[in-house]
């Protein structure tokens, strides 16, 4: 059912718990354009769980990832350290992937922590941050100019 990597292994009600908060936020997308909604659930290393889904604008530069919402939303009540984050859309063939964008800001809260990307059907793959985005740019090389 699901490839898992035992240094991103979460408790099992966590996951299930994040599974169904990331499939919850999905129903509350703003997607009339691409019509592909994305819901997501970031768990904070004290447990917190903050949710997101994607908004879209005409303007479609000025649309949000469900991924940088649920981050955005963590942020601004005070939480930068993550544990994972579990992604869920409507793909039946394919795993949820983030995009690169997302990717770069799960990146400024550090490379060590799980990106769970799912399928409708429940089951996911999961990879760290790092493994999404090798050899990144973060906020520690900008430490090593100054």
């Amino acid at each position: 059912m699901a490839q898992e990597r035992p240094s991103c292994t979460l408790e099992p009600e966590h996951l299930q718990r994040l599974l169904l908060s990331s499939q919850e936020a999905k129903k509350s997308a703003y997607c009339p354009y691409s019509r592909f909604p994305v819901g997501a659930a970031l768990l904070t290393r004290d447990g917190r769980i903050f949710s997101g889904c994607n908004v879209e604008n005409a303007v479609y530069p000025l649309g949000n990832c469900a991924e940088r919402n649920a981050i955005q939303k963590a942020i601004s009540e005070g939480h930068k350290d993550f544990k994972a984050i579990v992604i869920s859309s409507n793909l039946q063939d394919d795993f949820i992937s983030p995009c690169g964008a997302c990717r770069q800001v799960m990146r400024e809260f550090g490379t060590d922590w799980a990106v769970y990307m799912t399928k409708p059907d429940g089951t996911y793959v999961v990879k760290s941050v790092q493994e999404l985005l090798p050899a990144s740019f973060g906020p520690d090389d900008l430490q090593k100019i100054q």
